[in-house]
């Protein structure tokens, strides 16, 4: 039984091993391929209709804004703790309330902004505060001015500012009385 499981081991390898016999076979004859008809050109005021436009759903959409307002949310909180300057638009030389706005929005999402309370209050379109939501500007009166301070709202009552000379930036509550009493409003930006 071993002397035949061996020979026919030997056998299968040996037949492994041999060069295959070749046949010549006819070379196979081409097919003809008829050539289609050139298209007709287009007649000039006969061109396609323009492709239909792309339109996002609604849960698209939420999701594109929702991420832009988590980097911008991310962007502002990394300057918790710089100081306030007066004029101050840089991590570097430090924030005053506008100054971190427009930094945090020109360097976050690419928005150029003004650079004063003032004119960011007429930017954008007025929210109710019980709509607000991440990336809304708050703005309050803290000189008997209204529209005299800005902030950046991230959620959850709270919103990030430059408060004031020898202060830093600071992530604080707006129901705190102080912010709550003086509260002039808020605006949204197309993000």
């Amino acid at each position: 039984m071993r002397t035949l499981l061996l020979a026919l081991a030997a056998l299968y390898i040996a037949g492994c091993a041999s060069t295959p016999t070749t046949r010549s076979r006819p070379a196979p004859r081409p097919v003809p391929i008829a050539k289609p008809a050139p298209a007709p050109s287009p007649a000039p005021d006969a061109l396609p209709a323009p492709p239909a436009p792309v339109t996002l759903s609604p849960r698209a959409f939420d999701e594109i804004a929702a991420a832009r307002t988590r980097e911008l949310a991310l962007h502002a909180l990394a300057h918790v703790g710089v100081p306030y300057r007066y004029g101050g638009t840089s991590p570097e030389s430090g924030f005053d309330c506008s100054g971190l706005v427009y930094y945090v929005f020109r360097n976050g999402l690419g928005l150029a902004l003004p650079r004063n309370t003032q004119a960011l209050s007429e930017v954008g379109e007025p929210v109710p505060t019980e709509a607000l939501e991440p990336g809304d500007l708050v703005f309050f009166d803290t000189m008997r001015k209204p529209y005299s301070h800005v902030g950046i709202y991230l959620g959850d009552y709270r919103f990030i500012h430059a408060p004031t000379t020898g202060g830093r930036v600071e992530l604080v509550d707006l129901r705190h009385q102080y912010w709550r009493t003086r509260f002039n409003g808020a605006r949204r930006l197309s993000l």
